[in-house]
């Protein structure tokens, strides 16, 4: 059953770690269409600090309680498909964090459940709204920079300390590449679609790695290559992204502002929401610098409200999801391999 377009689409939250405190909860809070009720975690304090009055419950209470319309699956990556699975059998409609699952046939399965059911599955692949991959999207489309033969996407860190966390455990679903990797193929796969075939290189660089911190991925197109990459010991950042095509180039350093604003308070609507400085602007090596265009994460939750309400598609398919898993399954094989693996079948028209 819809929420009615006068009442708030009523949440749960499971989980309150980084993703959920300072993007889901935020987000939220941020779009009229939603209200938070409810939060399964241990960190009841920061809850009732950053949201008085919202409920803290069990995942089990979460996952019954009859008063909410949608829940939010921020746990574990190897707990994505069983939880949302069970969420959609509550009658819910469902966003999961990237990465949606850790097996492509899951993820499909759950597409079809999803359909069964008549609910809204989706997945958090917010970086679709960052700011310079929508100027990269925008110089693609305008033709800028001509025949495109090199694209190479980066998203480096500095954390030479390993932490005592799930996300750097040797789990399914645990390591860089299921965790920022999922980002960079997802903004690939939106461009090109899926590859001919993929070549990987993934390591474990830091004292007592123990899981994947650094990670090469090179996916064919034709006479197109396409480089993701990322390292967790990095000093000096390589660009975030680096087009070389046959009319020009296009080259950007720096990461989307929006992942820093919410931590610092700063939300959709507000003054400087999403917007870059001009000294990060990309430049052109002919045409000089290229604004970026404001980053707009607050789109997620306006599309999947629409959505909701029967209005148009959620902000991300659970198919286009999928592929993603798809690709990073490949680039698993191809490191332990070592040899390129080719993804065959057509490419399918992704969302976005």
């Amino acid at each position: 059953m819809r929420p009615s377009s006068s009442s708030p689409i009523r949440t749960g939250l499971m989980g309150y770690g980084l993703s959920g405190s300072r993007f889901h909860a935020q987000l939220l809070a941020a779009e009229p269409a939603f209200t938070l009720s409810a939060v399964a975690t241990r960190r009841a304090e920061d809850v009732a600090r950053d949201w008085p009055g919202v409920r803290v419950l069990s995942p089990e209470e979460l996952l019954a309680d009859p008063s909410l319309d949608l829940l939010i699956i921020t746990a574990p990556n190897d707990t994505h498909a069983s939880l949302a699975e069970r969420a959609l059998l509550a009658g819910k409609h469902v966003v999961v964090e990237k990465p949606f699952t850790v097996d492509p046939a899951e993820a499909l399965r759950l597409d079809a459940l999803a359909r069964e059911r008549g609910r809204c599955l989706t997945v958090f692949h917010n970086r679709r709204w960052d700011g310079d991959f929508l100027t990269v999207r925008q110089l693609l489309e305008q033709g800028r920079l001509g025949r495109l033969y090199s694209f190479e996407s980066h998203f480096d860190r500095f954390r030479p300390q390993v932490k005592a966390r799930w996300k750097e455990d040797d789990v399914p679903g645990g390591g860089t590449l299921w965790d920022l990797g999922s980002h960079l193929v997802d903004q690939a796969l939106l461009l090109f679609g899926l590859p001919e075939s993929i070549t990987a290189d993934l390591g474990r660089q830091r004292q007592g790695a123990r899981a994947t911190d650094w990670f090469h991925l090179l996916l064919r197109y034709g006479e197109l290559r396409v480089i993701l990459h990322s390292g967790s010991v990095v000093h000096e950042p390589w660009p975030r992204f680096v087009l070389q095509g046959e009319a020009d180039a296009w080259c950007k350093y720096g990461l989307d502002p929006q992942e820093e604003q919410l931590g610092t308070g700063l939300r959709p609507g507000q003054a400087g929401w999403g917007v870059e400085p001009a000294e990060r602007y990309g430049r052109l090596s002919r045409g000089g610098s290229v604004p970026t265009l404001p980053g707009c994460y607050e789109r997620f939750y306006r599309q999947l409200a629409a959505a909701i309400a029967g209005e148009g598609p959620v902000p991300v398919t659970a198919e286009s999801a999928a592929q993603v898993i798809r690709v990073l399954e490949a680039a698993v094989r191809s490191a332990e391999e070592g040899r390129r693996i080719t993804l065959p079948g057509e490419r399918p028209l992704l969302d976005g």
